[in-house]
C-alpha cells in the first residue's frame, strides 16, 4: 500500500461509506481492501453488510435471501423487509459507532432499495422515499461507491459462485433496471462516486482511494441530498 495518502479524519465523528453495486460488481472484494488499509492507518473501522449486521437483521436477511419460499415476496413486502433491517442496523450500530469516531464501512445500504425495489421492481420512488424519511429521516452515507459494469459481466462472475440466492435468480432484464436505477440515482447525488467495476482489481483500488482521500480535501465542499 505503498504510495497512498494517509486518510485522516478532522471530525471527532467517524465516517459512513458505503458500496452498491449490482452482483459481481466486486464490492466484497473491495470492502474487504478498504477496511484493511484504513485499519493499518490507525482507525477503528466497523464492517458491515445488509441487508443484516444484526441478529434481526440477519434473520431477515435469511427470508430476504432465501429461494425456497412457499409464496412470492411482494415487493412492497420487499421493501419493509429491507428497511427494518436497515433501521435496526443504522440506530443501534451505525450512528453510535460513528459518534465514537468509528471507520464504518457498510456492503449496500439505501441506495440499493432504489435500484432493487424501485428500478428492479418498479416500486414508485415516491413510496421508497416515504419509507426512508419514516424510519431514517435525513441520514445519509458521507460517500458511497458504486461498482458499475455491465450486468452480463457480474452475472457470469455470480455462475461461478456456486447455488444462487433469490435475487441472484433473477433474469438479466431486471438487473439492467436495477443497474438502469442505479446510474441515474447517481447522476443526481454528489455522494455518490461511480467507478468502473470492469477495470482490473489494482485500477479500482486506486479510483476508491482516490474518492475516500478526497473526502479529507480542505476546500471539500461536500452537499449530500
Amino acid at each position: 500500500m505503498a504510495g497512498q495518502a494517509q486518510i485522516q479524519n478532522a471530525s471527532p465523528r467517524g465516517l459512513f461509506i458505503t458500496l452498491e453495486g449490482t452482483e459481481g460488481a466486486g464490492k466484497s472484494t473491495l470492502i474487504a481492501y478498504l477496511a484493511e488499509m484504513l485499519q493499518k492507518q490507525g482507525h477503528e473501522v466497523l464492517l458491515l453488510r445488509e441487508p443484516g449486521g444484526t441478529e434481526a437483521g440477519e434473520k431477515i436477511r435469511g427470508i430476504l435471501k432465501s429461494p425456497y419460499l412457499s409464496e412470492p415476496l411482494l415487493p412492497e413486502t420487499e421493501l419493509l423487509l429491507m428497511y427494518a433491517s436497515r433501521v435496526q442496523l443504522v440506530k443501534t450500530r451505525i450512528i453510535p459507532a460513528l459518534e465514537r469516531g468509528v471507520m464504518v464501512l457498510c456492503d449496500r445500504h439505501d441506495l440499493s432499495s432504489f435500484a432493487y425495489q424501485g428500478g428492479g421492481r418498479g416500486l414508485p420512488l415516491e413510496t421508497i422515499k416515504a419509507v426512508r424519511r419514516a424510519v431514517l429521516g435525513d441520514f445519509r452515507p458521507d460517500l458511497t461507491l458504486l461498482l458499475d459494469l455491465p450486468v452480463e459481466v457480474g452475472m457470469a462472475r455470480v455462475s461461478q459462485r456456486g447455488a444462487k440466492d433469490r435475487f441472484e435468480l433473477e433474469k438479466l432484464d431486471f438487473f439492467k433496471r436495477v443497474r438502469a436505477a442505479y446510474l441515474e440515482a447517481a447522476a443526481q447525488l454528489d455522494y455518490v462516486k461511480v467507478i468502473d467495476g470492469a477495470q482490473s482489481p489494482e485500477q479500482v483500488r486506486k479510483a476508491a482511494v482516490a474518492a475516500l482521500e478526497s473526502l479529507f480535501l480542505p476546500d471539500n465542499a461536500y452537499n449530500g441530498l
